[in-house]
């Protein structure tokens, strides 16, 4: 039980770091716009790389450092363009209400999330990271595994779910637009890291 303890906790504290897809998922959140495909996506897709960190695949990705510059320059350009799509739409903000506004199609929303997902290369670090540590625990790392799975599970559904349930409280259009400064900063910045040596 401890190890699953451990690898809770640890992912938990890689994963609430406020990235690119944690913004994305808090808007769709709070917009309810599909936001049960985007906690599925998130969730399927942590499981799947943390399962293939563990499993020893970091590995791979460390003997070829060319496909992670090319994942890294998609990543800056994806992130660069959604920010600045962000930051033009808090010039006319709308309401935080599921009724109002444009709401993205599911094939969009599925699209946005592969993409955030996986064009992400500090996505990849925390893979080697996570598989690093749980080859520390033996046998024992696929219930350090499990622990990291129940930690994405518990975050990606507690902030979709949150903001859901948050977004009749926050449908005025001033917060709107702060919602969508913030995100278009954050996603800036993260293009910036990611483009710097």
């Amino acid at each position: 039980m401890p190890v699953v303890v451990t690898g809770l906790l640890t992912g938990l504290s890689i994963i609430v770091a406020i990235g690119a897809q944690n913004a994305y998922l808090l808007r769709q959140g709070l917009t309810r716009n599909h936001v049960a495909i985007v906690i599925t996506i998130c969730v399927l897709s942590d499981m799947l790389l943390i399962g293939l960190g563990v499993a020893g695949v970091g590995s791979l990705v460390r003997q070829h450092p060319a496909a992670v510059t090319v994942v890294t320059w998609l990543g800056v350009a994806y992130l660069a363009g959604y920010g600045l799509v962000s930051l033009w739409r808090a010039r006319r903000p709308g309401r935080l209400e599921a009724a109002s506004g444009h709401r993205a199609s599911r094939r969009t929303v599925v699209t946005t999330t592969l993409a955030l997902t996986y064009l992400n290369p500090h996505l990849y670090l925390d893979i080697l990271l996570l598989g690093s540590i749980a080859t520390t625990y033996g046998d024992d790392r696929w219930w350090f595994a499990g622990g990291v799975w129940l930690g994405s599970l518990l975050w990606f559904t507690g902030v979709g779910l949150g903001a859901h349930a948050a977004a009749p409280h926050l449908a005025r259009p001033g917060t709107w637009r702060v919602l969508d400064v913030l995100i278009g900063l954050v996603m800036l910045g993260l293009a910036i890291r990611l483009a710097l040596p």
